[in-house]
């Protein structure tokens, strides 16, 4: 069956696809600027987390429905489709006339979302062979630091200068030059055939991990929330693996999945993105509520994440080819835990060059591990699975971040519990809840010595599911890759 994106216009087919990713990655950093200018005016500060969390849950379930989409009806119509999706969502949230109403669009929003990042990095993966997608990943990486950085700057302008509503719109025109450019240089030779699409799997996938997710997200609701919906989570999720065993077209495919290469890619995948959300999320509230320095500074300490991460995609190209695969896939994780093992050594003395240099380090390992398992994965299958397995990387990616920040955060609680009385605790966590209260902290020596103590139980934590990562490359098979059968591609010599 031809199918393949042909590899003429690759360049023009890669600079739209990072201006695609751009679109969602500032997304996140450049919706949080505004916030409080919106809550100002819209009111109903208790949907403030929901604008995110919605928009997050629907990006994390739709992901793998769209990669298997990808692999029925090719890659431009699934992408198209979302970003079109994306757009109406964004036009949508201009217009809220209140927090809930600005929820409903966000959860539109990510429901187009959802297919942006699995797709495009599958199009690279058909697009490149395995010793030129590390530069081509490179360039991917750059965008989500670009956009870390530009996100907040953009943010602050125009909800000054302009209206909120054009956080959102300034969407509009970026998505239609995408959408004509995918159509203008995306060539591919789909094989025509009939597709029996799996929507009840779709719809009991969609209700087991929103379950999960809503669970794992709002652990303050009562027990018997809880309960409920550990419940729809497991009955659904039940329900969903005896659908997908007889489903002639699978939304997931258990054969698939259960691969070894896929199966230990996914888990070191996921562990690492527990622990990477545990850095981002801990470590700042360290630097500015122990060490006591600016949230520029503690901003800085993230920075070298930002700058570790593409800097080894970068150069993974170059480590594939002098070590080989293997060497570099686990030399690279071990960088991970070795990056977290520094959490361990702050005090609230210490400079934060220490924990900048940790965080770059495990920048380095994440990069190289991330890039590693996806060109493992996408060359272990044939074109007709490669959506669906791309997808399921990136799935684990965001279920560990959803994990990581719910298990880690229960850690630093428990911490507080430990090293605080009643009083103390709560004073605590009324000043974490304050826009002040980290400077506040670090002010105090009492309440910054068991705020430090607490923090570490939680650097452990991270350190711990570092290690576990680390073990888990070992598991991936490196040495047993397909050789890729690629079809006919026209305009060959054109691409280089």
């Amino acid at each position: 069956m031809s199918n393949a994106a042909h590899r003429s216009n690759r360049v023009l087919v890669v600079a739209t696809i990072m201006v695609a990713t751009f679109m969602v990655a500032i997304e996140a950093t450049i919706v949080a600027t505004a916030m409080p200018r919106i809550v100002g005016q819209l009111g109903g500060f208790s949907y403030y987390s929901w604008v995110f969390s919605a928009f997050l849950l629907a990006q994390s379930t739709t992901t793998v429905i769209y990669g298997k989409l990808s692999d029925i009806f090719g890659r431009k119509p699934v992408l198209i489709g979302g970003i079109l999706i994306f757009l109406a969502g964004s036009l949508l949230c201009g217009f809220a006339w209140s927090m809930m109403s600005l929820v409903l669009f966000r959860l539109l929003q990510g429901l187009g979302a959802g297919a942006i990042q699995p797709v495009t990095m599958t199009i690279i993966g058909d697009l490149f062979k395995l010793e030129e997608r590390g530069r081509v990943q490179g360039a991917m990486a750059t965008v989500w630091a670009t956009s870390a950085v530009v996100g907040p700057l953009a943010g602050g302008i125009i909800v000054d200068n302009i209206s909120w509503a054009w956080i959102f719109w300034i969407n509009l025109p970026i998505g239609i030059v995408s959408i004509v450019a995918f159509m203008i240089f995306v060539k591919e030779d789909v094989a025509h055939k009939q597709a029996r699409i799996d929507y009840l799997g779709s719809v009991l996938f969609s209700i087991s991990i929103v379950a999960l997710l809503v669970m794992l997200t709002e652990t303050d609701a009562g027990t018997s929330i809880l309960l409920l919906l550990f419940a729809v989570f497991v009955v659904a999720g039940i329900l969903f693996l005896a659908q997908e065993k007889r489903a002639p077209e699978p939304i997931i495919s258990i054969a698939l999945w259960s691969r070894r290469l896929i199966a230990t890619s996914n888990a070191a995948t996921l562990l690492a993105g527990m622990a990477l959300i545990g850095l981002s999320t801990i470590l700042p509230i360290y630097v500015q509520g122990v060490l006591g320095r600016s949230p520029i500074v503690a901003g800085f300490t993230l920075t070298m994440l930002i700058v570790g991460w593409p800097l080894a995609v970068m150069l993974s190209g170059r480590f594939y080819r002098a070590f080989g695969i293997r060497r570099t896939l686990r030399v690279g994780s071990l960088m991970f835990p070795f990056g977290a093992c520094f959490l361990l050594f702050l005090t609230p003395e210490s400079s934060p060059v220490l924990a900048g240099t940790g965080s770059f380090f495990m920048g380095f390992g994440m990069g190289l591990i991330s890039l590693t398992s996806i060109v493992l994965v996408q060359d272990s299958v044939e074109w007709s699975m490669r959506g669906s397995a791309t997808a399921s990387i990136i799935f684990a990616r965001s279920l560990g971040n959803t994990l990581g920040a719910t298990v880690l955060g229960a850690i630093l609680n428990a911490g507080i519990g430990h090293y605080a009385s009643g009083e103390t605790a709560a004073a605590l966590h009324k000043a974490l809840n304050q826009p002040t209260g980290l400077s506040a902290l670090a002010a105090d020596p009492a309440s910054r010595g068991i705020f430090d103590a607490a923090l570490h139980w939680s650097f452990w934590g991270v350190v711990v599911v570092a290690v576990l990562t680390f073990f888990t490359t070992w598991l991936i098979p490196v040495g047993h890759i397909r050789k890729r059968e690629e079809p006919a591609v026209a305009g060959e010599a054109a691409s280089h």
